[in-house]
């Protein structure tokens, strides 16, 4: 799941009550959940399966939601396609979101194949060292030696010194108290240099190199189309109304749909002539341009 909106806390008082109760849950889910009505319901502490997909059907109507398939291809020629649902906190038109799934053609996806949408954040400046500024932790490990052993105690042009090969060691993973036991353990009843054998050892016992990992290769959205939540199938092969497809949608909520159990059936006139009132109403509904069934009864 992908949130297109900056990460504020919603207003979902358009909505009906349920549907702003799950609405609420879906915008604190992390991305890349499970969207499944089935998963959804699971997780959810008070709604069922049923009551769980009518509500994300309402919220992809009122335009919360949207279910885009992806294409991706990658650099070592492998391909794939990956089905990702997309939030908004805020209702957006299908014209938005008809633009938003065209513009996801050629977008960058390499480190997004789960999490949908990915948020990227700038790097933060680095403040810049002063004379003034905190000691480094390797600095701060060696100075401290003193307090496990007080045979390593340093001063401090020695710290200074041998800082930048504390660094290395904590540079390849290493934590300051791997520093401290290698600089301390078995050191000998009198240490008349204890600079001179904390360099011997931080270059003899440095740990090895991290291994680089493997660059990923680049994966590019090659082809972007929008589907029904529930059969999946595209606006390219079917006609998507708010994204629902007019299939998955229920029957008494098509428009100018009237089920056939509400149509009025016509009666036969009585031995005086007078025809039935439902037809009569029927006949009314019709003249002014009114489905006939809705409100009039059988």
């Amino acid at each position: 799941m992908g949130d297109v909106e900056p990460d504020t806390e919603p207003d979902f008082a358009h909505l009906l009550p349920r549907d702003a109760e799950v609405a609420t849950f879906l915008h604190h889910l992390p991305n890349g959940a499970a969207m499944g009505y089935k998963a959804l319901a699971a997780a959810h502490p008070r709604y069922g399966q049923q009551a769980i997909r009518t509500s994300l059907r309402r919220l992809t109507e009122a335009g919360h939601l949207r279910w885009v398939k992806e294409h991706i291809t990658v650099e070592d020629n492998s391909m794939r396609w990956v089905t990702r649902t997309y939030w908004s906190k805020e209702p957006k038109s299908p014209e938005w979101w008809a633009e938003f799934v065209r513009e996801r053609h050629g977008r960058d996806v390499t480190d997004a194949y789960q999490s949908g949408l990915a948020r990227v954040t700038e790097p933060e400046p680095q403040p810049t060292a002063s004379l003034d500024a905190e000691p480094s932790a390797a600095h701060r490990t060696l100075a401290q030696l003193r307090t496990a052993d007080r045979r390593m105690a340093l001063s401090e042009g020695e710290c200074r010194q041998l800082e930048p090969r504390a660094a290395e060691w904590l540079a390849r993973g290493a934590t300051p108290q791997d520093i401290t036991r290698a600089l301390t353990d078995a050191l000998p009843p009198t240490v008349t240099n204890p600079g001179g054998l904390a360099r011997n050892r931080l270059e003899n016992k440095m740990p090895p190199k991290r291994q680089a990992a493997p660059a990923k290769a680049r994966a590019r959205v090659t082809r972007a189309v929008m589907i029904c939540p529930f059969c999946e199938e595209p606006d390219t092969s079917v006609e998507l109304v708010n994204g629902i497809c007019t299939e998955c949608c229920p029957p008494e909520e098509r428009t100018g749909y009237v089920p056939d159990t509400f149509l009025a059936r016509p009666r036969p006139a009585g031995d005086d002539g007078v025809v039935d009132v439902t037809e009569r109403v029927a006949e009314l509904r019709r003249a002014a341009g009114l489905p006939t069934g809705q409100g009039g009864g059988v």
